[in-house]
């Protein structure tokens, strides 16, 4: 029974250090005002938080949507939060597919440049998880091809937000 508790604890230790975590600010994205807390967060609180994202960007501009897990980040950290206790993903569905295909892809359907393509690209690189729902890419023609370096495709955003709720992230209400 001993046995059975340190493997448990081990397995749950392992996949906790597993989980990605961001590594710093999301620079150039996720401006937010600077306040004073009355309460700071706690040291202990961890945020695993999963963005449902279906509105797309207009065309040439950046998704103001996947703009939000940038801002929260970095108020995050401003606010006292360290790096390894930030886990964010972002689950792309609908029209906002096109905003996580690759500059050229995007460019050849709508003759406009990807404004979202450098915040896709930066929170990726930052630890952020960018998952778009294989359903919607299939329907509107996005292929695994034509997606930024680093974008996952899942088999649906629902089965995305399935799993992210089972490895214990919150969805974001906005």
């Amino acid at each position: 029974m001993m046995k059975l508790v340190y493997n448990t604890l081990a397995v749950a230790l392992m996949l906790t250090l597993s989980l990605p975590s961001v590594a710093g600010p999301i620079e150039g994205f996720g401006r937010y005002y600077d306040i004073e807390l009355a309460q700071p967060i706690e040291s202990d609180v961890s945020f695993r938080v999963a963005f449902d994202v279906g509105n797309g960007a207009e065309q040439g501009s950046f998704s103001r949507y996947i703009n939000s897990a940038a801002r929260l980040n970095n108020m995050l950290l401003a606010h006292g939060v360290t790096e390894d206790r930030i886990q964010l993903a972002v689950v792309v569905h609908g029209a906002a597919s096109y905003d996580v295909q690759r500059e050229e892809a995007y460019k050849e359907r709508s003759g406009e440049n990807n404004g979202s393509a450098p915040l896709i690209t930066a929170l990726i690189e930052q630890g952020v998880r960018v998952i778009v729902c294989g359903q919607s890419a299939t329907h509107l023609g996005v292929t695994q091809e034509q997606l930024i370096p680093g974008v996952e495709m899942a088999v649906s955003a629902m089965a995305a937000h399935a799993q992210l709720q089972q490895d214990h992230y919150t969805l974001n209400p906005f």
